[in-house]
């Protein structure tokens, strides 16, 4: 297999296979992370067949400095601007325990629950880092890139949205026991 920067290179020389190979680790990830951003599954798919098309039409510009994973969210992020999504939808399975039915089940329905109250709870930028730290596992530098954004703002803002999820999830959880 190929290494992510020889991908890169022979995809800007025109290989298709190259591109498909280099973005194929991503699509579900992306994808995921685009059901949180569009208003409905097709808005989602959309918003990731536009995402390819873009990167691979301007692959040329795309620059090694950054991680190409940060470049490919960047283009995400700007293609779901039209599809914001006001109520989180379906997120899918990220790491379910897979033994268990019932496990992977109950796993992905909290994951779905939090996920839906941190994307009525957080503005649209910090909830995106969120996303972008806690799902995608991020460094601060890379989604900072992603979001045009400095480090600072970054930390700062991943900091308030844990603050203000804690405080949610205690309050909830004071409210459900009593």
């Amino acid at each position: 297999m190929s290494s992510e920067l020889q991908l890169i290179e022979e995809a800007k020389m025109g290989s298709v296979t190259a591109f498909t190979d280099l973005v194929e680790s991503y699509r579900g990830r992306l994808f995921r992370f685009l059901l949180t951003r569009c208003n409905n599954h097709a808005d989602a798919e959309d918003a990731l067949q536009d995402t390819l098309i873009n990167a691979y039409r301007y692959l040329r510009s795309y620059n090694p400095q950054w991680r190409f994973s940060t470049w490919l969210y960047r283009i995400a992020i700007r293609n779901a601007m039209h599809n914001r999504n006001d109520n989180a939808t379906e997120l899918g399975d990220l790491d379910a325990a897979e033994n268990d039915p019932l496990d992977h089940a109950i796993a992905a329905s909290e994951r779905q629950n939090l996920w839906s109250s941190a994307r009525q709870l957080l503005n649209d930028e910090v909830y995106t880092a969120m996303w972008l730290r806690y799902a995608e596992d991020m460094s601060v530098r890379d989604i900072a890139s992603a979001l045009d954004r400095s480090v600072s703002w970054t930390k700062v803002n991943l900091m308030r949205g844990r603050k203000t999820l804690d405080s949610k999830l205690t309050q909830s959880r004071s409210e459900a026991y009593g």
